[in-house]
């Protein structure tokens, strides 16, 4: 990637908004920007300044003339230009007095903001137009810095410079993408700490043994005429252990991490008339799915996604499971079986009025037990507790329309998918499927070096399994990445970031 040319994107999202924002990068930041703006102020490192978007050369000679008369407006004293008799000119005042033939050429009213290098988001020089957010208006901004020589910029590329410029590590570069997808606000605090260096730092006492185990035993090979001492194995063991022992807990942290980053599916099923869709209603917190007194109402499949414990999750409402009593039927009992094979964890609801159907007996042996929760519904019909089930599952009573038992059955959900244990280590773990494999890959190696000091295999040996141990970390942060990882990592970027 050539890091020496200037590129321009529109960095706002697609479609008509209050504002949108035209971002160039490069050392021709500046002077890509200046022909087509006639500004209130010079720009200065980060001030906002407010302005006009002209079309370049329109005034023709006055254009010079323009830029002289808006300078000389900016030299008036207060007193001059009416403030001291209360009268206060407003911008567009001031940008007036410039002659007509630049008015012509106007195309918008803008605020411009300038990054100075290395002070800005890619290290590079920054012209940040904020015009408003008519997709019209944004895309000839583009087209005119493009006409000065800039390039239009690839997908991520902004965050790409950031990293190959060394202003971020890989990891909080993936992080600004877990941040700009991330679905609830837990996923936004846990992808800002990412972009902090939480994981970075997390790892970085690991790597550290890992290169001073490596560095000693080199020492003991290449100096060994030196006296230099060779490590016994005990001491390599014991090292070994303190870098595989913290890469371990880290690895722990995926099952959770990859719940945070890609949430889970939560099945709701039962038999017809058991209170599948108003429990589906109260956890999403409004009337998405249709309820009647009349059984087997629900036909198809329902699902939204709502925030649990900070965890996207999707719920899906099916059609009750009994024997069809029609070909319409049948297809939504046959879904709902999909769903149920589907999800990561499932609601079995059963109705607290009434004893235990064959239906709820059979549904409760089909469902593995981590899996499942059972839901005892429309305890406000009923105040004796529910008969006794063979099933070990978890159980809550609750009542849809009261909405008791709510609260709990939201926190046994956060239980049973180890929200509570998460949230205690939330600082630095795994999120992404890649860096859970080059953990792993870390381990294997590690676990070989292990191997080959108790088979009693040469130094020199070690070293080849230490290195492939220390690879994988280098590659999460970026330090030893190839091109084809960083482009597939960053062609999921929007343009624009």
């Amino acid at each position: 990637m050539n890091l020496d040319d200037t590129i321009v994107a529109i960095a706002t999202p697609p479609g008509r908004g209050g504002i949108g924002i035209v971002r160039l990068a490069g050392p021709e930041a500046r002077a890509i920007a200046m022909p087509m703006l006639l500004l209130k102020h010079d720009l200065e490192p980060g001030r906002a300044i407010f302005g006009e978007v002209i079309e370049p050369g329109s005034s023709g000679a006055d254009r010079a003339s323009a830029s002289l008369t808006a300078g000389l407006a900016r030299e008036m004293n207060s007193a001059e230009i009416g403030y001291a008799s209360g009268n206060e000119q407003s911008a567009d005042a001031l940008i007036s007095v410039a002659p007509q033939t630049a008015r012509e050429g106007r195309i918008d009213e803008v605020v411009v903001t300038f990054f100075q290098k290395p002070n800005s988001y890619t290290t590079d020089d920054i012209v940040e137009i904020s015009a408003h957010g008519s997709p019209v208006v944004l895309r000839h901004i583009v087209q005119l810095a493009l006409a000065r020589g800039a390039r239009l910029a690839e997908p991520g590329e902004f965050t790409m410079r950031a990293f190959l410029n060394g202003r971020i590590d890989l990891t909080q570069a993936e992080a600004v993408r877990d941040l700009i997808e991330s679905q609830t606000l837990y996923q936004a605090k846990i992808a800002a700490q990412q972009l902090e260096g939480s994981l970075s730092r997390r790892l970085q006492p690991i790597k550290q043994r890992l290169v001073e185990l490596i560095a000693l035993l080199e020492a003991g090979i290449d100096f060994a005429e030196d006296d230099v001492s060779v490590l016994p194995d005990a001491t390599i063991f014991e090292r070994i252990a303190g870098v595989k022992t913290p890469l371990q807990e880290l690895a722990g942290t995926f099952a959770y991490g990859k719940l945070v980053h890609e949430g889970l599916t939560l099945a709701i099923v039962g038999r017809p008339n058991v209170g599948k869709s108003s429990l589906f209603n109260r956890l999403l917190e409004r009337e998405r799915a249709i309820v009647t007194a009349t059984p087997g109402t629900t036909r198809d499949l329902v699902s939204e996604t709502v925030a649990i414990g900070g965890i996207p999750v999707k719920l899906v409402d099916t059609a009750g499971i009994r024997r069809a009593l029609d070909e319409a039927e049948s297809i939504g009992i046959r879904k709902s079986m999909e769903a149920l094979a589907d999800a990561d964890i499932v609601l079995i609801v059963l109705d607290a009025s009434q004893p235990c159907a064959a239906e709820d007996q059979e549904l409760l042996n089909q469902v593995a037990q981590p899996v499942a929760v059972i839901v005892e519904n429309k305890a406000d019909l009923s105040s004796t507790q529910f008969p006794a089930l063979s099933s070990r599952l978890t159980r809550i009573r609750t009542s849809a329309l009261t909405g008791e038992g709510i609260s709990e059955l939201r926190d046994a959900i956060l239980h049973h998918i180890g929200g509570e244990a998460g949230k205690q280590s939330e600082s630095g773990f795994l999120t992404s499927v890649r860096h859970q494999n080059l953990v792993r890959d870390s381990l294997t190696a590690l676990n070989a070096v292990e191997v080959a000091v108790h088979n009693k295999v040469p130094h020199e040996m070690l070293l080849l399994d230490l290195y492939s141990a220390l690879r994988p970390l280098d590659e999460i942060t970026g330090a030893t990445t190839t091109d084809d990882i960083l482009n597939l990592i960053f062609s999921t970027f929007c343009i624009g970031k």
